[in-house]
C-alpha cells in the first residue's frame, strides 16, 4: 500500500516540473529569438562592412533566421497537450507576420495621423488645421479631380478590354500568342512604362518630329501636338492611357482563367435553347465570373488611386495633372512640410479602404475566409 501511494506522488510532481518547465521555455526561447535578431539588427546598422557581405548577411538573416524562430517555437509548443497545442499553433504561424504587418505598416500608419494634426515641422499641434486646408487647396482639389479620372477612365477601361480580350482570345486559334501580346506590357515598371511613352508622346516644334504619335500625325499632314501638356482633361487621358496599355493584360490573365470554369455544358444548354452569343455573354457568363470581376475591379482602383509612377515620369505632376500621391511627395519630401504631406497620405489611405473593406466583404460572403 505505501508504494501505491508514493508513486502517484512523483508522477504528479514530475507532470508539475514538466509543466513549470514548459512555462519556461515558453518564456525564454521567444526571448532569445528576440535578442537574437536585435543582435542581429544592430550589428546590420552599427558595422562597416561590403555591400556584397552585407547582402549575404541579409538573405542569411531572412532565410535562416525565420526558420529558427518558426522551428523553436513550433518545438516548445509541441511540448503543449494536444489542447492547448491545437490552440496556440495557429497563433505561432500567424503571430510573426502579424508583428511584421504592424511593425511596417500599422505603427508607421499612426505615427503618420500624429503628423498630420501637427505643424510644417511636426513641432506642435495643429488638430485639424491641415484636414481643412487640404480640402480648401486648388491643387488638392485638382489632384482628387484627375484621381477620379483616373478610376473613371482607367479602371473602367481595363475591366471593360480585359475581359472582351479574355473573351474573344479564348475563342481564337492563336489565343496564347495573343495573350502573351496583351500580357507583354506587365513585366516591365512604370517607370519604364512613362519613358517609353515619353518618346511615343515627345513633342519639338517644326515638322521633323521623333516622337512616334506626332511623326505619324505630320506624315498625314497634320499639326504636331504637345500631347501632355495640352489642357484638361486631354493630357490627363493620354497618360490613362499607359496604365490601361499596362494593366489589361492583368485584368485579361484573371479573366481568362475564370472564364476557363464557367461550365461548357451550361453554354451548351443555352445555344440549343436558341440564345445568342451576346445573351448568353451578359446572361451566364458575366453572373457566374462576377467575383472575379469585383476583386479585379477593386484591385485596379486601389491601384489608380495610388498611381504616382507614371505622372512623375511624364509630366511631374505640371500641366494640372497632379494626383494625391504626387501632391504628398512634392509637399512631404520636397518642400519638408511634414504635417501637410501626412494629412494627403491619411487621405489617400481613407480614400482606399471603403474600396478594399467592400471587396473583403464580399469575399466573406462567397466564403473566401470566416
Amino acid at each position: 500500500m505505501p508504494e501505491l501511494k508514493t508513486a502517484p506522488a512523483k508522477t504528479g510532481r514530475a507532470a508539475l516540473d514538466s509543466r513549470w518547465g514548459t512555462v519556461l521555455l515558453s518564456l525564454l526561447i521567444p526571448a532569445l529569438n528576440a535578442a537574437g535578431h536585435a543582435g542581429i539588427f544592430l550589428f546590420l546598422r552599427d558595422a562597416v562592412l561590403n555591400p556584397v557581405l552585407y547582402a549575404i548577411v541579409a538573405i542569411l538573416w531572412g532565410v535562416v533566421g525565420v526558420y529558427v524562430l518558426y522551428a523553436s517555437l513550433n518545438w516548445v509548443i509541441e511540448r503543449y497537450s494536444d489542447v492547448w497545442k491545437r490552440r496556440i499553433q495557429p497563433y505561432l504561424f500567424v503571430g510573426p507576420a502579424f508583428g511584421l504587418l504592424t511593425w511596417l505598416l500599422l505603427i508607421p500608419t499612426i505615427r503618420t495621423f500624429i503628423m498630420s494634426l501637427q505643424d510644417a515641422t511636426s513641432s506642435k499641434f495643429v488638430w485639424f488645421s491641415n484636414y481643412a486646408a487640404v480640402f480648401t487647396n486648388r491643387l488638392l482639389l485638382t489632384a482628387l479631380r484627375n484621381n477620379l479620372l483616373w478610376v473613371l477612365f482607367g479602371a473602367t477601361a481595363c475591366i471593360v478590354l480585359g475581359l472582351l480580350i479574355a473573351v474573344l482570345a479564348d475563342r481564337s486559334s492563336f489565343e496564347r500568342l495573343a495573350k502573351a501580346i496583351v500580357f507583354m506590357p506587365m513585366a516591365i515598371s512604370f517607370v519604364a512604362a512613362g519613358v517609353i511613352w515619353k518618346f511615343i508622346y515627345y513633342y519639338q516644334p517644326g515638322d521633323e518630329q521623333v516622337g512616334l504619335l506626332n511623326a505619324i500625325v505630320v506624315k498625314f499632314g497634320g499639326e504636331p501636338q504637345a500631347w501632355t501638356s495640352m489642357t484638361q482633361p486631354w493630357n490627363n487621358l493620354f497618360l490613362i492611357l499607359i496604365l490601361i496599355w499596362m494593366q489589361t493584360g492583368f485584368a485579361m490573365v484573371i479573366f481568362s482563367a475564370a472564364l476557363k470554369a464557367v461550365p461548357e455544358d451550361l453554354l451548351e444548354a443555352a445555344r440549343v435553347d436558341g440564345a445568342g452569343e451576346i445573351r448568353i455573354f451578359f446572361k451566364i457568363i458575366v453572373p457566374f465570373i462576377s467575383a472575379t470581376i469585383l476583386s479585379v475591379t477593386t484591385t485596379i482602383i486601389v491601384f489608380t488611386l495610388k498611381i504616382f509612377d507614371v505622372v512623375m515620369v511624364m509630366t511631374g505632376g505640371q500641366y494640372d495633372t497632379e494626383v494625391v500621391a504626387t501632391q504628398f511627395y512634392r509637399q512631404f519630401f520636397m518642400y519638408r512640410n511634414f504635417g501637410y504631406g501626412s494629412t494627403l497620405a491619411i487621405v489617400l489611405l481613407i480614400a482606399v479602404i471603403p474600396v478594399i473593406w467592400f471587396n473583403l466583404r464580399q469575399l466573406r460572403k462567397q466564403g473566401g475566409f470566416a
